[in-house]
């Protein structure tokens, strides 16, 4: 049995058979009831980002920040404590949260100085915490990460999600996080591609005629994902065409800038030659599709904005 994301107690007691609690909460692969009300209380202290309560917690039972958190119904392999923080923000519809969610650096900090490993458990997790942060977009927890002397170039498992065998950069870049990707690059994160220099706004040094067409088309995605309009300009100006999908991953740059709602990049990428009605290889999508098809929670005042540039143009 899996505990639901906001879990019940009173529910649960009265739930379990025979009203025996320590019965049930092994039915949920706990060891007794006591543990199940301390699992609930940890994690409610970390959604709440509540670091009194936290120190508290800590103070009675450090093993809080070292051992995994489960059985979760949302997290069924369980969760690496400072895992489960980075990925809060984009859990936070589902738990209920508000849209601001600030507190998570400083919860991470006291996590890691009760003993939370900073790369979490490499026997287990097939990602560190700072790779689920640059995933995720917490920029918050990234610092924190750092600060506390997190491995930056360090990779994910050959088999795990995301980006296989990626870093936290290739990560954050792959997922539009600019936040977090500019917190990796400040923290003097390692850059092994054009693409990836690309992402993080800076292609000086990488002389564009070294490297293939493809290459370059790629990098130009990653440019309008985040919004690196100086880069945008060095590629074009090469003769990188704004037109044309790459050949692996089938995107383009105004169509990407557009499903972020990345509104500069856009204004940007229609003033160079971008065709607002081209239809990408794989969705047979235009730009305002793309924009108008993202996630509804998602869609911000800049995804309004680029609706708003593109309609009148489709």
């Amino acid at each position: 049995m899996l505990l639901v994301p906001r879990v019940d107690l009173a529910e649960l007691r009265r739930a379990a058979p025979g009203g025996d609690l320590d019965a049930y909460a092994r039915e949920f692969g706990l060891p007794g009831w006591a543990a199940l009300e301390l699992e609930v209380e940890r994690r409610q202290v970390l959604n709440s980002r509540d670091l009194a309560r936290l120190d508290s917690l800590l103070a009675n039972d450090p093993s809080l920040a070292t051992t995994r958190m489960g059985p979760w119904s949302d997290h069924k392999g369980g969760a690496d404590v400072l895992g489960y923080l980075a990925m809060l923000r984009f859990d936070r519809r589902r738990l209920g949260l508000p849209a601001d969610l600030p507190g998570t650096g400083a919860m991470t900090t006291a996590l890691i100085a009760a003993g939370a490993p900073v790369d979490g458990h490499p026997d287990i997790d097939r990602e560190t915490p700072l790779i689920t942060a640059a995933s995720y977009g917490d920029a918050e927890v990234a610092q924190a990460l750092i600060d506390a002397g997190a491995d930056i170039n360090a990779v994910s498992a050959p088999t795990s999600g995301g980006v296989p065998s990626g870093s936290a950069l290739q990560h954050a870049a792959v997922y539009g996080m600019t936040a977090v990707l500019d917190v990796l690059v400040a923290a003097g994160v390692r850059i092994t591609s054009l693409e990836m220099a690309a992402a993080a706004g800076n292609i000086d040094g990488w002389p564009l005629a070294r490297f293939s067409a493809q290459s370059r088309l790629r990098a130009l995605v990653f440019a309008a994902d985040h919004q690196r309009l100086n880069v945008l300009e060095q590629l074009v100006t090469f003769g990188t065409p704004v037109n044309e999908p790459d050949a692996d991953w089938h995107r383009l740059p105004l169509h990407t800038a557009a499903g972020g709602g990345k509104a500069a990049a856009v204004r940007w990428l229609l003033a160079h030659g971008a065709d607002p009605t081209i239809q990408d290889p794989t969705h047979h999508s235009t730009p305002l599709d793309h924009c108008t098809h993202a996630d509804p929670h998602e869609e911000s005042p800049t995804h309004q904005e680029v609706a708003a540039l593109l309609r009148p143009l489709t």
